[in-house]
């Protein structure tokens, strides 16, 4: 049972998991594979507006795909761009990636075989993974101007029947900890947690929600 006290203290880290930024004109939207396909419905909002020219879908069959979708996560937020409207030449895809430094190592990897240097991003994924994306493509890629960005949802209206709200709080929880830990392992730049934060993450911990903990 997820009480409101619950939802107080995941709304602390789901605030914390965005980052905000403003959006320009860049060179490439690159929209990161996950189990939630709002996020390719919003690299094509994003495209439709005119924001990029170029716009490529990165991700393989990860932990929460894997097994439940016939198809790469890429390819599927792909046909979803198409049947909004985005141009078939207008997509790349990168269909292997299984984490968030694989979708940056084999994009790279993708533009280089093209012939392609984009020198600024947009990335979207998921509201709560934005803070992670930042630091891992930052980690990964830092001479690229980069902002960050996701579907438009309160914390509210995000769960639905594939995601609903146990998942997303533990997700939340789990991917606080991977901010925390990452930096020492290499995987991601260093990012200030505010103590109100993670005062938030250890109560959730001590509630229970550890399911998406390493």
């Amino acid at each position: 049972m997820i009480t409101e006290e619950d939802k107080q203290l995941a709304l602390k880290l789901w605030d914390y998991h965005q980052v905000n930024h403003q959006l320009e004109k860049t060179d490439c939207i690159l929209v990161l594979g996950s189990h939630d396909t709002r996020v390719a419905e919003r690299g094509a909002e994003l495209f439709l507006q005119g924001l990029a020219p170029l716009l490529i879908f990165s991700g393989g069959l990860g932990n929460f795909t894997r097994g439940v979708w016939d198809e790469p996560e890429a390819d599927k937020f792909a046909k979803i761009a198409m049947s909004l409207g985005v141009p078939e030449n207008a997509i790349l895809i990168e269909n292997k990636s299984t984490n968030t430094g694989e979708n940056i190592r084999f994009t790279q990897e993708l533009l280089k075989e093209r012939d392609l240097e984009p020198q600024s991003f947009i990335v979207v994924q998921k509201p709560y993974m934005e803070r992670r994306s930042f630091a891992t493509f930052k980690k990964n890629w830092s001479d690229k101007t980069l902002s960050v960005t996701s579907p438009q949802i309160s914390l509210d209206n995000y769960p639905n029947e594939e995601i609903p709200m146990e998942m997303l709080i533990n997700n939340m929880v789990g991917d606080l900890q991977r901010i925390k830990e990452y930096p020492e392992k290499g995987y991601q730049i260093f990012q200030e947690i505010p103590d109100d934060v993670w005062e938030a993450y250890e109560s959730l911990v001590e509630r229970g929600y550890r399911e998406h903990m390493m």
